[in-house]
Parts: structure tokens; C-alpha cells; sequence
């Protein structure tokens, strides 16, 4: 209608009514491209706002599993060292107290990440919609930093827990996996995370099975270097999320807090 309309008021030689039909379509065409471009900023906004929310909530439970990391592996630590003294005679333990902390010196976390969110954003090149810097740094650094998988790799792996898996009898280990392993946490539990392995307990074995057990620990020479070895590598570990990527953890707590 408009284009006839220009070419009427052409043939007339009517300039004036030319420039502004001319007016009205550069408005029109103005008017739709702004339109245009915002409803696809609100369409981005809220994407934007649910990746925010979705990636926040991930962070959240990141963090609760960062500190479990932290805090187990601690507790690794600590009976990795009591083990290796008293099996160097540095230290005196009750052969029930050896047995609980060399089956516990064992053990390591294999903790689930929960990703899905940031591996969308960045498999669809979407990572920019994330427009707060630090919940956008954090994400960045906790899914790329090799920590979580080497602690977990390292644990799995130990040379001292393959040695240990393979000296004691099924039933010694069923009991200790029963009766002193890992306690269920719940997600998001902070106040579980203390000696959520260190934590008292008995085996519930017969004297004579503790006995023979304990004695195959002390007779092996070559546990005192593995539970050495397994002592470095946890310290390692252990520096590496509390120190060399002391920004990873702060950014989590911030996060968890509410403080992003």
C-alpha cells in the first residue's frame, strides 16, 4: 500500500507527500527492528536468569562437596599417620584400634559432580549469559582444576590400599566396611562433615580374627613406605584445594552463603 502510494505521489511530482511516506516506512521499519531486538533481550534475559539460578544451585552443592573432600580426606590423612606409627613402633595401639585405622587409611571419596549446567553453557558457547563474574569464574575453575579427579584417581589407585585389600580375609573387611566405614551424609549437611570417617567404633570381629589380622599388618615390611607414600599424596591433595586453589573454595563458600 505504501510503495503505491510513493509511486502515485510520483507520477504527481508530490515531493512533500513523497518524504513523508518515506518518514513513515524508516519509522515503521525502526519501530519493528526495536521491537524486535526486545523481545529477544527479554527471551535472553530470562534464559539468562535460569542458567543463573541452575548454575548457582550446582555451585551450592559443589561447595557442601568441596568441604566433604576436604574434611574426609583429612581424616584419611589422620589415619594413614597413626597407622604408619604404630606400625614404625613409634606409637602404641590396641590391635583393634591398628585394624580400624589401617582399613581406614584405605579409603578415599568419589564424590559426583554435579555439572550438567555449566557443560550446556559451554557446549552451546552460551557461558556469557552467566553475567555475575565470580559465579561465572568459580564455575570455570572448579569443572577445568584437576584436583577433584587426582584426589579421587590417587585413592583408588594407592599401592598401600591394594596391599591392604589383599592381605586381610572378606569377612575382616565386611566387617570393617559395615561396622567403621563411611557414614551416609545428606547433600548440603555441613554439620555431618566432622569425622565423618574418624568417629569411634568397633569391628564387632572374635578377639582371635582381630589378633590374626592385626598381626598380618605388623609383619608386613612394606606397608610403613606405601602409608608413606599415601601420607604425601593426601597432603599434596589436601594443599592443593586449601592453598593453591584457596580462590576456588572462597568463591564456593561465597556462593553458599548467598554472597555471589
Amino acid at each position: 500500500m505504501i510503495l503505491r502510494r510513493v509511486i502515485e505521489h510520483v507520477e504527481k511530482q508530490e515531493w512533500t507527500a513523497i518524504w513523508i511516506d518515506l518518514v513513515i516506512v524508516v519509522v515503521g521499519v525502526f519501530i519493528g527492528i526495536q521491537v524486535s531486538n526486545w523481545n529477544e533481550g527479554r527471551a535472553t534475559n530470562r534464559r539468562a536468569a535460569v542458567f543463573t539460578e541452575q548454575l548457582t544451585a550446582d555451585l551450592r552443592e559443589e561447595a557442601w562437596g568441596s568441604q566433604l573432600l576436604v574434611e574426609y580426606n583429612g581424616d584419611v590423612l589422620a589415619n594413614a599417620e597413626r597407622t604408619a606409627a604404630a606400625l614404625s613402633g613409634k606409637t602404641a595401639l590396641t590391635d583393634e584400634a591398628l585394624l580400624v585405622s589401617a582399613y581406614r587409611a584405605t579409603q578415599y571419596k568419589q564424590k559426583l559432580r554435579r555439572r550438567s549446567t555449566y557443560d550446556e553453557l559451554i557446549s552451546t558457547g552460551n557461558i556469557g549469559l552467566i553475567r555475575n563474574r565470580r559465579l561465572r569464574d568459580t564455575a570455570m575453575r572448579v569443572y577445568t582444576v584437576p584436583t577433584y579427579d587426582n584426589i579421587a584417581r590417587e585413592g583408588r589407585e594407592s599401592l598401600y590400599r591394594q596391599a591392604f585389600r589383599m592381605s586381610m580375609p572378606t569377612e575382616v573387611q565386611r566387617a570393617l566396611a559395615s561396622r567403621c566405614g563411611d557414614r551416609p551424609l545428606a547433600i548440603g549437611d555441613y554439620a555431618g562433615l566432622a569425622d565423618s570417617l574418624d568417629y569411634a567404633c568397633t569391628t564387632g570381629l572374635p578377639e582371635a580374627a582381630i589378633a590374626a589380622a592385626a598381626t598380618t599388618l605388623r609383619s608386613d615390611a612394606t606397608l610403613v613406605p606405601l602409608l608413606r607414600l599415601r601420607i604425601a599424596d593426601l597432603e599434596t591433595r589436601l594443599v592443593d584445594f586449601t592453598v593453591n586453589n584457596k580462590d576456588i573454595m572462597d568463591g564456593l563458600q561465597a556462593i553458599a552463603a548467598g554472597k555471589p
